[in-house]
């Protein structure tokens, strides 16, 4: 007899089987925190944006749009978005706020 070295095809179906089980249970508990992800990101944005909305009123003594923002280079977009492609707004007293979404989000 030979003393072949080698995986049988029982082994590769266990492996195979285990590998599977661990990808249905990792699937769904990732993507349900995606939209726990987009929603931290989205209110650490608009802090940063409330940030911005504030060192604009000492520097110039007025409320900023968010073009305004941009063209001052306190924003680096033209366009204020969370990561989930909502759109944001500042309000006429400072404030910042969800718009909703984008058309192109």
């Amino acid at each position: 007899m030979k003393n072949e070295k080698g995986f049988t095809l029982v082994e590769m179906l266990v492996v195979l089987l285990i590998v599977s089980i661990l990808i249905l249970v990792t699937i769904p508990n990732v993507t349900k925190h995606f939209a726990s992800i987009d929603s931290k990101g989205c209110s650490a944005y608009m802090t940063m944006l409330q940030g911005q909305v504030e060192a604009y009123k000492i520097d110039h003594m007025t409320t900023p749009t968010v073009s305004d923002l941009f063209s001052e280079k306190y924003i680096d977009s033209e366009e204020a978005k969370c990561p989930s492609g909502e759109l944001v707004t500042i309000d006429a007293e400072g404030k910042v706020m969800l718009v909703g979404k984008s058309e192109g989000g």
